[in-house]
C-alpha cells in the first residue's frame, strides 16, 4: 500500500520510498498541520538536488537552516527543526551507516527494541515513538514482535487517532475530528 500523508503526490512518493524522509516527516509532525510536516522532506529535496541523508548530515549548519526556513518553510519552526533533522541525519550516519531502515530491521528487534532506538533520536518522546511505530507496522508492514503492546492504544487497527492511521483525505478528516473531540474532552475537565 502506498503511503498518503499529503496531498502532493510527488512527496507521498518520496515518503514511500524513502525511509529517513519518512523519519524527517514524523520528526516534522508536530504543532504543525500533518500534511504540511510530511510534505517536508520533498521541499529539502527539491532545494538540494535530492534526498541524501549523507548530504543532509555533511551540510553546512547555516545553509541548511536557510534553506529550511525559506518560504514556504518546512516547519513553522524551520530554522530549529533543520537543526533537528540534520543532527537525526548525523545520529543515523553515525550509528546505522546512513541505514535509517537497520532502526527496525538490524538484529531483527522486537518492539520494545525498535521503541528504545526510536526514542534515542534527536527530539522524539514517548508518544512520537509509539505513533510511528504503529505507523510502520501498519502501513509498512514492519511488525516486530510485541509492536502492538509498545504502541498502545495506536495499535488499534479501527483506530482513527493518529498519523498511524491516514490512508488518504477521509481518515485524514476522521483523525482530526479525533483530536479535536479529545482536546474538548480535556479542556472540559479544566
Amino acid at each position: 500500500m502506498a503511503l498518503w500523508l499529503t496531498t502532493d503526490d510527488d512527496a507521498n512518493r518520496l515518503l514511500d520510498s524513502d525511509p529517513f524522509a519518512l523519519l524527517v516527516g514524523m520528526t516534522l509532525d508536530q504543532q504543525y498541520p500533518m500534511e504540511h510536516a510530511f510534505a517536508g522532506p520533498k521541499k529539502i529535496a527539491d532545494r538540494m538536488g535530492g534526498f541524501d541523508i549523507r548530504a543532509i548530515a555533511g551540510a553546512d549548519e547555516a545553509e541548511f537552516e536557510e534553506l529550511c526556513a525559506t518560504p514556504p518553510a518546512i516547519h513553522r519552526y524551520g530554522r530549529s527543526m533543520a537543526r533537528r533533522i540534520q543532527q537525526l541525519a548525523k545520529v543515523i550516519v553515525a550509528e546505522y551507516d546512513g541505514d535509517t531502515a537497520a532502526i527496525w530491521t538490524r538484529d531483527d528487534p522486537d518492539g520494545a527494541e525498535v521503541f528504545r532506538r526510536l526514542k534515542a533520536l534527536p527530539g522524539w518522546g514517548d508518544m512520537k515513538c509509539k505513533i510511528f511505530l504503529a505507523l510502520l507496522a501498519k502501513q509498512r508492514g514492519v511488525r516486530p514482535d510485541g509492536w502492538e503492546k509498545v504502541a498502545g492504544v495506536y495499535a488499534e487497527e479501527s483506530a482513527r487517532r493518529s498519523v498511524a492511521d491516514v490512508t488518504g483525505p477521509e481518515s485524514l478528516q476522521e483523525v482530526r475530528a479525533f483530536k479535536k473531540a479529545e482536546k474538548a474532552a480535556a479542556k472540559a475537565k479544566g
